[in-house]
């Protein structure tokens, strides 16, 4: 379901985070506005694909 450049964000909110490693369950990703990339592990059933709300742009 999940793959590698991902962009996810938890299912409760928060801040954005690419998906570095897929292992089973479980996701190692990294916030986006990280520069040192720092590792953070959470399980698949915690997030979603990220996407946008609303028209952005759209004529």
């Amino acid at each position: 379901m999940f793959n590698v450049d991902d962009v996810v964000q938890s299912k409760t909110g928060g801040p954005k985070m690419v998906v570095l490693e897929v292992k089973g369950d479980t996701l190692y990703c990294a916030r986006v506005d990280d520069k040192e990339k720092k590792e953070i592990e959470v399980p698949t059933s915690s997030v979603n694909l990220y996407h946008e709300e609303g028209d952005f742009g759209v004529c």
